[in-house]
């Protein structure tokens, strides 16, 4: 099956590192226009440069940001736009893993949780919606994990910022169903990223990053930790038109991690 997003432009949020980057390269491969939008602007630059060196030819932009600002929000979807002319596929994957035990979570933990994991990809699908209307033709994918369907004692307030988002996914797809906006959730499992490198760095600096990572993999069912690019493939195909009837769902891709479909 050949999923092609020739013509299409994504916008990725998170998109610097780890799942951000790899749904970068692999939408790129597929000819899609790919904005970038991270912080750190020596990151992003990086990961353009990563992903125009495997993709030939594709236009990688890097636009650092703030999502928890709506401001800037604005600001850089008005520039994505110009530079691009129109955002056909917008992927909110900007956010962290931040947990604690419930009591010592203040409301500043609560409130930067909330804007960086829910309310930044409100207000660009706020921004977004608009357009794919005109245009009858829309993507909207959201990453969350799997706490969002089954969240564990000691997971807020992600679990409870990633829930809020499995729960926006179901409203944008009933409201954009009749102008062809499908809107889904990706569910993650644990990926060899980046972060899991700071993690070994922190935990387990005793063993190779490779015997880390095979160590942690024996508890997932398939027994082994995910690549980046077998989540960003899953993306690809559901901004493609291949994934023409899918909308309105969160899809695990944990490798058979969450208790829960």
């Amino acid at each position: 099956m050949d999923v092609s997003l020739t013509g299409r432009v994504a916008l990725i949020t998170g998109g610097s590192l780890g799942l951000g980057r790899a749904m970068g390269r692999v939408f790129a491969n597929a000819g899609a226009g790919v904005a970038l939008v991270a912080r750190r602007a020596e990151v992003l630059d990086e990961a353009v440069a990563v992903i125009a060196a495997a993709a030939p030819g594709a236009t990688v932009r890097a636009y650092p940001t703030d999502v928890r600002d709506g401001d800037q929000l604005a600001s850089v979807f008005a520039a994505v736009e110009g530079d691009f002319g129109k955002i056909d596929i917008l992927v909110n994957n900007a956010g962290t893993s931040q947990t604690g035990k419930f009591e010592g979570i203040t409301d500043a933990v609560w409130q930067e949780d909330i804007d960086l994991k829910l309310m930044a990809a409100v207000r660009l699908c706020r921004l977004a919606m608009p357009g794919m209307r005109e245009r009858q033709w829309g993507r909207i994918i959201n990453v969350l994990n799997s706490g969002a369907k089954a969240p564990r004692a000691g997971g807020a307030p992600t679990v409870v910022t990633r829930a809020a988002g499995m729960a926006l996914t179901k409203v944008l797809a009933g409201e954009g169903a009749a102008d062809n906006i499908l809107v889904n959730a990706l569910c993650t499992g644990i990926f060899v990223t980046d972060q899991w490198h700071r993690r070994h760095a922190s935990v387990a600096s005793d063993k190779s990053f490779e015997q880390f990572v095979t160590d942690t993999g024996r508890n997932v069912p398939l027994g082994r930790m995910g690549d980046a690019e077998e989540f960003a493939n899953m993306a690809c195909f559901l901004a493609s038109d291949k994934a023409s009837y899918v909308t309105g769902t969160a899809i695990n891709v944990d490798g058979g991690s969450s208790p829960v479909v």
